[in-house]
């Protein structure tokens, strides 16, 4: 008899199963010493070379066998549960039409964020406005989904865009960590293959998961390197051009279903985005350089009062810092408090021995000329565009009207 075909995929559990009934000669004897197989060798499918035969025909494939008998099964993370008293497992990936479909969903499984940023809302200073913008797109639609219904149905795509170091990741960690969704970190990398045609299949299998997994989060970071301006002027690559395709089918075409899917986008560049894109990203939020409250509760927090110690001129260092971006501020900091070791570093150079770790001396505390001498070392690198980005958030901005 010719061999099975072999199945394209197979779990752990399954493997083992096909083992042990085609070379598992101690289980045969067992099952010969309970009488469940003949003297002869063959009975129920089991014959004495070990070979599997089907109960019913010998055309059934090994895989169609145990796909029937997997479709009463769950499958969590390739592990099989049978007969088990537990609730069951969601399944990790979607059932797919082809092993390659299957293969390219596993791989976009790695980019689900399963730990906790552990980032609040309570601990990004300022961007007010921002914050309750996504709760409204984002947190409230999962809390209370009765009442984002019809015409109040949740947005599905979020744009976060300003200046570069002003907290558009933070906030994306901060949607991590405070909703409950399934949250796919997901960057060029991730859908972009050099292989023709698995780009756009990464996008349609990244939907599949977000659908089966929801609700979830797609986070795009750096979304102008994924869906620039489309045009036959510009220099663009086929493949570019189907990605940016798929994604704009996936995100609202005929696939469209009513499962929540927040796409939630990042993007220093908002005018280089394509015009279809930035219709489905419905909610656009600008994320603006800190302002003096915000700045002054960074300082605080990263340059906080020694007891004993000078004060720190906190109104100095928000006066001094009016086009800096968080970033730039965490930067200040760290050069102001790099002043103090210093100093202990040139005290350490000059002796002749090396002291163990125990007797090091601590750390002098920060003086205001080291503040000084930070805003001379430190320069705002955030600034350039601004205009721009205000432009930007006049023309197609969300805002909340008081």
């Amino acid at each position: 008899m010719a061999d099975e075909p072999m199945p394209t995929r197979w779990s752990f559990q399954d493997f083992k199963f096909f083992y042990e009934a085609k070379f598992g000669r101690k289980k045969i004897e067992e099952q010969k010493q309970n009488g469940e197989i003949a003297d002869k060798g063959v009975s129920n499918g089991i014959a004495s070379n070990g070979n599997v035969h089907t109960r019913n025909t010998s055309d059934l494939a090994v895989y169609e066998q145990f796909q029937s008998q997997g479709q009463n099964s769950n499958h969590s993370n390739d592990y099989s549960v049978n007969h088990m008293d537990e609730k069951p497992q969601k399944s990790l990936l979607p059932p797919f039409e082809s092993a390659e479909m299957r293969a390219l969903g596993e791989s976009l499984s790695r980019d689900i964020i399963r730990g906790n940023p552990d980032v609040k809302w309570e601990s990004i200073k300022g961007l007010e406005n921002a914050k309750r913008l996504l709760k409204e797109a984002v947190v409230m639609p999962i809390k209370y989904p009765k009442y984002f219904t019809g015409l109040l149905s949740p947005w599905k795509g979020i744009l976060l865009f300003g200046p570069p170091g002003t907290g558009k990741t933070m906030l994306a960690k901060a949607v991590a960590t405070e909703c409950n969704t399934t949250f796919f970190n997901i960057s060029a990398s991730s859908v972009v293959s050099k292989w023709r045609g698995d780009s756009e299949k990464l996008i349609k299998v990244l939907f599949e998961l977000a659908r089966h997994h929801a609700p979830s989060t797609i986070f795009l970071d750096e979304i102008d390197a994924i869906i620039s301006q489309r045009g036959e002027a510009r220099s663009e690559h086929e493949a570019s051009r189907r990605l940016k395709t798929e994604l704009l089918i996936q995100m609202d075409g005929l696939t469209k279903t009513d499962e929540l899917v927040f796409v939630l986008a990042a993007t220093n560049l908002p005018w280089e985005l394509d015009a279809a894109m930035l219709r489905r990203l419905e909610k656009r939020i600008l994320v603006p350089l800190p302002e003096p409250e915000a700045r002054r509760a960074m300082f605080e927090e990263l340059l906080p009062p020694q007891p004993g110690e000078e004060l720190i001129p906190y109104d100095l260092l928000v006066e001094r810092t009016e086009a800096y971006s968080g970033s730039d501020i965490r930067l200040l900091c760290k050069e102001a408090a790099m002043q103090p070791l210093r100093r202990l570093m040139a005290q350490l150079e000059q002796m002749q021995e090396v002291l163990p770790e125990e007797e090091l001396p601590k750390v002098g505390p920060i003086r205001p000329d080291d503040v000084d001498t930070a805003l001379k070392n430190t320069r705002p690198s955030a600034h350039l565009h601004a205009h721009k980005y205000e432009k930007f958030n006049a023309d197609y901005g969300s805002q909340i009207l008081q």
